[in-house]
Formats: structure tokens, sequence, C-alpha cells
């Protein structure tokens, strides 16, 4: 759903039109390299002032991708056995890009 149908959805019921977005599974179509793009995307409506978003949940690790389980087999260290996660490099991007979205929104507000 968009930001727009699920603000409208949460005030339906009475309660604050406020989002934590997950930036993975639905949103990136359960690729893990899409997340980057999800979130130029969410920082872009963070930084045009959009104040109903109040997080975002990245799926992030050291090393991208994700591993089995396997008895016997060594694990790489630093990436995920569960979900695929976008690796270090990648979250650093995200994160610079959000943080830079959330200043630029703090600066329309105080200009209000």
């Amino acid at each position: 759903a968009s930001v727009e149908e699920a603000c409208k959805a949460i005030g339906n019921y009475g309660l604050a039109a406020r989002l934590m977005i997950d930036a993975s599974h639905a949103n990136s179509s359960k690729k893990p390299e899409n997340q980057v793009p999800v979130c130029a995307d969410i920082a872009g409506q963070i930084a045009g002032g959009d104040n109903r978003i109040v997080g975002v949940m990245v799926e992030s690790h050291l090393v991208a991708g994700r591993q089995d389980l396997v008895p016997g087999k060594e694990l790489v260290y630093g990436q995920s056995v569960t979900d695929g996660c976008i690796d270090w490099d990648s979250s650093v991007q995200v994160l610079e890009a959000l943080a830079s979205a959330v200043r630029e929104r703090r600066r329309i507000e105080a200009t209000r």
C-alpha cells in the first residue's frame, strides 16, 4: 500500500497517521538489493516534508545475501542466516540518504 492509503486506513481508526516502512519483503519484491532504491524513494518523501514517516526497517548485515545453516558447513562471517540482506556499504548509503532526508525535513519544518 502507498503511504497515503496506509495513513488513511490508520486515520479511519482514529489513530495518528504515523508509519514505519519495511523496505524489505513485499516493498523490495523479496530482493535485498531492491531495498536501496526503495529507501531512496522513502528518503525522497521524507525530504519532501512528509512527517507521517517515522521509521524505516531495512534488512542489513555485513555481507549481502543470506546463507543456509547446514550441519558441518562453515558459515560466512557477517552474512544472515534468516532473510536476505544488503551489505555494509549499501547500508551506509541508505543510512546517509535517510539522515540527509530527515535533516531536509527538519529544515522545511523550521520554516513553517
